[in-house]
């Protein structure tokens, strides 16, 4: 007679089923990272290639978020019109700034991460058939903080503007200054401004369109002194962030504060233009400015 099975015995596997496919059975799958992401206004979970194909803008709220450097030129400049310029100029750790990692090791991860030398990308192209220099401020590289290099290039930037007769359009996204230089990304505020300043003077035109998010430094430099600032929906705008803000002055801050729509109401942003309708509204901007090429018809003698 045969043995009567041990209650314990029900827990062992038959073993008609090879070793492989038990392993298999019992083993978890895998789930790739990083294909979902969570909305930073709504909270809602989505589909991070359906996200990127929708221009990263959230389909449940319209949440704009940040946008590459390099997919944002894709999405502004004609395909095919794009010259970068100074993509060969890098950064100097001149302070031998060290925070568990050297200032230079920063750059150099921020580099191999990002496939560019800086923060910010520059060149010349045509939005709808219309010549520009862009200037595109990337967050991905050291959160698009200014150093010297973006501020040399901000003014080259106007310079090439003023030397070929053309608009500059510029995106921000960025947390300021850049620490890591000292008081030398500090005097990139003084230059930009000087740059934009000399376009001005020379007849030139330009264009800042505020992305979330734009703070500090930058802020209050370049991206506030264009001849028109245009903001994305829901962007966060300001210099000092509104969590010290509302610590520095001990009091609860107005709803919406420091977002886009609340720098509308006040005055400090033109117009707020969705992603999908930027290409069109900067368009019709550098149309404006070309004002009318005749001369006068002369009013008739009464």
């Amino acid at each position: 007679m045969a043995d009567t099975p041990k209650k314990d015995d029900a827990r062992i596997p038959d073993p008609s089923l090879s070793e492989t496919r038990f392993s298999r059975l019992r083993k978890k799958k895998d789930m790739p990272g990083g294909l979902w992401l969570k909305c930073e206004s709504c909270g809602a979970m989505l589909y991070r290639k359906e996200l990127e194909e929708k221009g990263r803008v959230c389909p449940t709220c319209e949440f704009h978020f940040t946008l590459p450097g390099r997919e944002r030129v894709a999405m502004t400049i004609d395909e095919g019109t794009w010259q970068e310029r100074f993509a060969e100029v890098t950064a100097l750790d001149r302070l031998g700034f060290k925070d568990g990692s050297t200032y230079a090791e920063k750059v150099e991860k921020a580099r191999a991460r990002t496939k560019q030398n800086e923060a910010l990308i520059c060149g010349t192209g045509k939005i709808d058939g219309r010549e520009v220099v862009l200037a595109v401020l990337d967050f991905s590289f050291l959160g698009g903080s200014m150093g010297e290099v973006v501020g040399e290039k901000i003014a080259l930037a106007a310079e090439i503007a003023i030397a070929e007769s053309k608009p500059l359009v510029i995106f921000t996204g960025s947390g300021g200054a850049r620490m890591h230089e000292g008081v030398l990304s500090l005097m990139q505020m003084a230059k930009t401004c000087a740059a934009l300043a000399e376009l001005n003077d020379a007849g030139g035109f330009s264009i800042c369109v505020m992305t979330h998010p734009t703070t500090g430094g930058v802020t209050a430099s370049f991206a506030s002194v264009c001849d028109i600032t245009l903001a994305e929906p829901g962007a966060l705008i300001g210099f000092a962030g509104p969590r010290v803000i509302a610590t520095t002055l001990k009091q609860e801050l107005p709803a919406g504060f420091q977002r886009a729509e609340f720098l509308l109401e006040k005055g400090q942003v033109d117009r707020i233009v969705k992603r999908g309708e930027m290409k069109s509204v900067l368009a019709r901007l550098l149309d404006y400015t070309k004002g009318a090429n005749v001369a006068p018809t002369p009013r008739a003698k009464a």
